[in-house]
C-alpha cells in the first residue's frame, strides 16, 4: 500500500543461509546478524559511505550494489532519479561468504527507494525485483521475510512460504577465501540421476519439519545432500576437515552455507554455538586457512524499515 514519500529512512537487513543441505535453491533462513543502511535525499549525485566488513573494497558511487538497487526501483516506478542521494552502510555480514551479503544489499536498496517514493510496490513485487537483481530467490526471500523460507518459481512469479522456527542456534566458520557464487555453481553437474533427485526431495520436507519443531535428532538424520555439496566442498580448502570437526564437537547437522565458503552447523544449545564454531575455525587453521568463528541464532524477523 502506498504511503507518504519520505526524505530519508533506515533499513536493516539480516544475513541469510541458503540451501540447508538438500534444499538446493529453495530453502533459506534469516540469521541474527544485520547490515544497517541509511538513505537520504540530499546533496548532488550519488554518494555511498561504508563502515564495517571490507568497507574499503566497496564502491562509493552509483556502482555500489545498494545504490544500483535503489536506482533500479526508481526506474521501475517510472520516477526520475533523485538529484542527490546519500547512503550510509554499516556492514556486519561478511561479503562473498555464503551469508547473503549481496541479497542484503539489493533488498536494502529496493526497500529504501520504495519507502522514499511512498511505497509504490508491494512485498511480492519487491521480492520479484530483488530475485531478478540478485539471482538467488532463496536468499532474498529469507532476507525480506525472515524466518525459514521456502521459495519456488511458478511461471513468471515466485511462491513463498515463511515458517517460524523455535530459537535455533547455529555455529559458523567463515574462512578468508576468495570465493564467488558463479565459480561454485559453474562446477555443478547439469544432470543428476533420478535416485539422487529423489534422495534430496524426500529430505527437504523433513529438514523443514525438523527446524519447525526443533527436532535436532531428526535434523541430524536428514540434512544430507547429493546434488551440490560434495562438489562445492572440494572447492573449499580445509572444508572437509572443518565439517568433520563440527560433527566431532557435537553439532546436530552441518551444511555449506549458500554456495560457500562458510560452513554452518546446527547446535542443540546456545552455549554450544561458539564452541562448535571455534572447532571448525581451528580445523580450517590446521589446513592453513584463517577462519572466523561466529555463534548466531535464527531470526524470525526479516528486513525492517524505520524513519
Amino acid at each position: 500500500m502506498s504511503g507518504a514519500p519520505a526524505a530519508s529512512c533506515r533499513v536493516r537487513v539480516p544475513a541469510t543461509t541458503a540451501n540447508l543441505g538438500p534444499g538446493f535453491d529453495c530453502l533459506g533462513m534469516a540469521l541474527d546478524l544485520w547490515n544497517d543502511m541509511r538513505f537520504s535525499l540530499e546533496g548532488d549525485g550519488v554518494r555511498v559511505s561504508t563502515v564495517g566488513e571490507r568497507s574499503e573494497t566497496l564502491p562509493s558511487d552509483e556502482t555500489n550494489l545498494v545504490a544500483r538497487a535503489f536506482l533500479r526501483l526508481y526506474k521501475e516506478a517510472g520516477a526520475a532519479s533523485p538529484a542527490g542521494l546519500a547512503i550510509h552502510c554499516d556492514l556486519r555480514v561478511p561479503p562473498s561468504s555464503g551469508l547473503g551479503s549481496s541479497a542484503s544489499a539489493v533488498v536494502a536498496g529496493l526497500l529504501g527507494a520504495n519507502t522514499v517514493l511512498g511505497g509504490p510496490f508491494d512485498q511480492a513485487r519487491l521480492l520479484e525485483l530483488a530475485a531478478d537483481m540478485d539471482g538467488h530467490p532463496d536468499n532474498v526471500a529469507a532476507t525480506l521475510l525472515g524466518g525459514l523460507t521456502i521459495v519456488v518459481r511458478k511461471e513468471d512469479r515466485l511462491l513463498t512460504k515463511k515458517i517460524l522456527v523455535p530459537e535455533a542456534h547455529v555455529a559458523l566458520a567463515v574462512p578468508a577465501l576468495a570465493f564467488s557464487t558463479r565459480t561454485a555453481r559453474a562446477g555443478l553437474p547439469t544432470q543428476v540421476s533420478m535416485k539422487d533427485a529423489v534422495f534430496n526431495m524426500g529430505r527437504i520436507p523433513l529438514v523443514v519439519e525438523a527446524l519447525r519443531t526443533g527436532d535436532f535428532e531428526l535434523l541430524s538424520q536428514v540434512m544430507e545432500d547429493r546434488l551440490h555439496q560434495a562438489t562445492r566442498l572440494k572447492l573449499i580448502p580445509g572444508g572437509r576437515a572443518a565439517w568433520v570437526a563440527a560433527q566431532q564437537a557435537g553439532a546436530a547437522a552441518v551444511a555449506i552455507s549458500g554456495s560457500g565458503p562458510s560452513l554452518i552447523a546446527f547446535v542443540r544449545q546456545a552455549s554450544d554455538a561458539m564452541r562448535v564454531a571455534r572447532a571448525m575455525a581451528d580445523a580450517f587453521g590446521g589446513m592453513g586457512v584463517v577462519a572466523r568463528p561466529l555463534g548466531l541464532k535464527a531470526s524470525a524477523a526479516g528486513a525492517t524499515v524505520a524513519a
